[in-house]
Parts: C-alpha cells; sequence; structure tokens
C-alpha cells in the first residue's frame, strides 16, 4: 500500500509540477543524499611502504612498478595543521601520483596527529630533530648523495628554515609552493592576531593543543560568505554533475580532516612570524641559533598562487630577495593556496611545472 501510494505520488509529480520546480527538487534531494547518505571518498591511495618513524611522524616512501628515472629523490614537508594527504587526494588528481609516474623517487613526511601529551612540541623540535633525520633516512634509503624538498604552505616555511639551518647537508633542490615568508602585510590576519587584542598566551593556555576547528574557522573568516556558505551553494546548484560531486567530496573531506596544532609550536608560529614577521628580517632565533635564510644555495622554485588569501604572493615571492640561490626562479600560478595542489589548474599547471622544473635538476 505504502509503496503504491509513493509511486501514485510520484507520478501526479512528473506530470503536473513545473520543469524548473522539478529540477530545483530533484538538485535539493541529491545534495540531501550526498550530505547525510553516501559514503567518504577513499584518500592517499598511492601505493606506499612506511621506512620510519618519529613520535607520531611518518616517513613514507611511495612505491612504482617503473624503473625510476632521477636520481634525486624528492621528499615533501606538509604543515603542521590539515593532513597531508591534500598532495595524493585521488587518482588523476594527485601530486604524488604524478610525479611517481614522471619516474621520481618521491617520499612524504606526515606529521601524524598531536595527542595532549605532545602540546609542548615547538617549531624547534620538528625543524631540528625530526626533517634532518628524515633527509638522512631517504639519502641512505635511495643510495642518492643529493636530496630535493618540496615544502607545501606552513611546511616550506619550516623547510627554508631547516634548509638555512643545515648548510652543509646535500640539498639540490628547494620547491616551496605557497608557503609565507614576509608576514608584514597578511591581509585579515594582521586584524584577527593583532597581540593588541589577540590573547595568545591564554588561547595556549587553556587549549593546549589548539583545536582544527579554531584554525579552520579563521581560515574561513578571510571571506566569511564564500568560506562557510559557498561549498553549499555549489553543491545545491550541481549535486547532478557526477565530477563535481566527487571533487567536491573529496575537498570537504580534507577540509574537515582537521588536526591539532601544538600549543608550542602554535605561540611560536603566531609570535615569531604573525605578530613580530622575525624569519624575513633575520630576527628568528631556533633553539638559540640565528636563522639567515642567506644560507640557501639550493636551485629554487617558488610558486604563488594568484588568489591566494591565506599566503599572498607579496609573501611567497619575498624569499626570492634574501636566499643565495644562483638558480631561483618565482612562478605565480592562477589558483588558489589549495587549487594549485588540486583540481584542473593543478593537473595542467602545477604539477607539469614542477615536474619539469624538477626533472631538468635531478640527475
Amino acid at each position: 500500500m505504502a509503496t503504491s501510494l509513493v509511486k501514485d505520488w510520484e507520478d501526479v509529480f512528473e506530470e503536473t509540477v513545473p520543469k524548473e520546480i522539478k529540477d530545483s527538487y530533484l538538485r535539493i534531494k541529491r545534495a540531501a543524499e550526498i550530505l547525510t547518505i553516501e559514503a567518504e571518498p577513499e584518500v592517499g591511495l598511492t601505493p606506499k611502504e612506511v621506512i620510519w618513524t618519529k613520535n607520531k611522524t611518518k616517513l613514507y616512501r611511495y612505491i612504482s612498478s617503473q624503473p625510476k628515472k632521477y636520481k634525486t629523490p624528492l621528499l615533501m614537508v606538509y604543515a603542521l595543521i590539515n593532513k597531508p594527504y591534500i598532495l595524493d587526494l585521488t587518482p588523476g588528481g594527485s601530486m604524488v601520483e604524478y610525479l611517481v609516474n614522471r619516474g621520481f623517487d618521491v617520499y612524504l613526511l606526515d606529521w601524524g596527529t598531536p595527542g595532549e601529551e605532545d602540546k609542548h612540541m615547538k617549531l624547534d623540535d620538528y625543524i631540528l630533530d625530526y626533517i634532518p633525520k628524515a633527509v638522512k633516512k631517504v639519502l641512505r634509503k635511495s643510495g642518492a648523495s643529493e636530496i630535493s624538498l618540496l615544502g607545501y604552505c606552513m611546511g616550506g616555511t619550516m623547510t627554508a628554515i631547516f634548509a638555512a639551518l643545515h648548510p652543509e647537508l646535500p640539498i639540490k633542490n628547494i620547491v616551496f609552493m605557497t608557503s609565507p615568508f614576509d608576514f608584514e602585510k597578511t591581509g585579515l590576519y594582521a586584524r584577527l592576531l593583532d597581540e593588541r587584542h589577540f590573547n595568545l598566551d591564554k588561547v595556549v593556555e587553556i587549549f593546549g593543543n589548539v583545536p582544527p576547528e579554531m584554525i579552520d574557522f579563521g581560515n574561513k573568516m578571510l571571506k566569511p560568505l564564500t568560506n562557510f556558505y559557498g561549498p553549499y551553494v555549489s553543491l545545491l546548484d550541481r549535486s547532478q554533475n557526477q565530477n563535481f560531486v566527487k571533487s567536491w567530496k573529496l575537498m570537504q573531506k580534507w577540509l574537515t580532516d582537521g588536526i591539532p596544532f601544538p600549543g608550542e609550536a602554535y605561540r611560536q608560529w603566531i609570535r615569531d612570524f604573525y605578530q613580530q614577521n622575525k624569519l624575513i628580517k633575520g630576527e628568528l632565533m631556533i633553539r638559540g641559533r640565528k636563522v639567515d635564510l642567506a644560507n640557501i644555495k639550493a636551485n629554487i622554485l617558488n610558486i604563488s598562487a594568484e588568489k591566494d588569501l591565506i599566503a599572498m604572493p607579496h609573501q611567497v615571492e619575498a624569499l626570492m630577495n634574501v636566499v643565495s640561490s644562483k638558480d631561483k626562479q618565482y612562478i605565480c600560478v592562477p589558483t588558489g593556496h589549495v587549487s594549485v595542489t588540486f583540481g584542473p589548474k593543478a593537473n595542467s599547471i602545477t604539477y607539469p611545472t614542477i615536474g619539469d622544473w624538477l626533472a631538468k635538476r635531478s640527475n
């Protein structure tokens, strides 16, 4: 009886409701199914093995059945927020997969998810205790005499500090992708994090590890109408476009899959960088050692994103004036902070730009 009534209602709906209303209803119905019923997509599917661990951190080596074409291995370093599978989001939309398929020996440093016991971890610890050991492990595993590094977002800033503090290591190439170096003009961040109004010490004291929801809220406030409501408006409008829905689900999974920011590292990141801009001024101290970016002599590809509000192009480009590298190139691509690594323009611009640049410098 119930099935019959539903069928009758559907027949009436099909025959009497105007097409524009019918289409709107079907889009809303499909969007509701996506949000409430459908499973989350799988991510990080490029085959890999764990070759080293320390605390929560894992070092991955990506596996390929094809012989390596380039002898210089590539180590990717991501930020302390969100998860690094944005670099390996889905087959056909993965920077890792692209570079592996081109014959590079690719590694990724995954910081893991910090617990309450990690709230005292500082940037010093990650930069001086973790990255150097990961670099040495990559060199041993690959049998190479030199290494390439790729730092994305905050991971690039940390990579630059590491390279400046270790001029003795055989770092041949560094790719920086939307990584901020000059924090003098940071747009709305400057107002949100102004030390006259933002009690940084109280935040760290209360939370210990800063929750990902707070970081995400701050990022969304840079463009609130678009960031808070835009994704759902787009989903309602394009819920019957299968390719769009697949990309939307992948991106929302990553954006909502944040991790806590270790409290002491957060304190340093906000105070020393956003509030006092110590890095570009040459005033940053890491475990008692001054960070001089002029110590960097590796070949550099420095990529900014034209529409990026998190690491604006001028913040990224500032690195070019302080490093000692003879082979250095700055490129601004027509993407945003995330679409630089996932989406149509990442596939057509970012991936081949990085791949071609590394290919010329990895043998």
